[in-house]
């Protein structure tokens, strides 16, 4: 993970939630459905600063097929998100939920 990486990352973390974070760690995740691999893929663990109910986000961006562009996850540590495969996991279920 670049510095400009987790910079990119920290700014959509302000922008989504309204706080400054600090980089902690970078965590491999892989999840898997009926035995396929859905999501491969680093996620960013960031420490809050100043946020009213989370004191930890998890981070990450992902090509838009078709588009030079990215989309940005910054999801918070918050039940039942309590780890970086749950945030993905809850990425994946809101993601599906918006297609419908």
């Amino acid at each position: 993970m670049t510095t400009t990486e987790v910079e990119v990352l920290k700014k959509a973390i302000l922008d989504l939630h309204r706080c400054e974070s600090s980089w902690l760690e970078s965590v491999p995740v892989t999840e898997t459905f009926e035995s396929k691999v859905v999501w491969t893929g680093e996620v960013q663990v960031f420490e809050l600063h100043g946020h009213p109910t989370a004191s930890r986000c998890y981070a990450w961006s992902s090509a838009i097929e078709g588009s030079p562009r990215r989309k940005f996850y910054a999801v918070l540590h918050v039940p039942p998100v309590d780890s970086p495969i749950a945030a993905v996991r809850a990425s994946i279920v809101g993601d599906h939920k918006s297609k419908k």
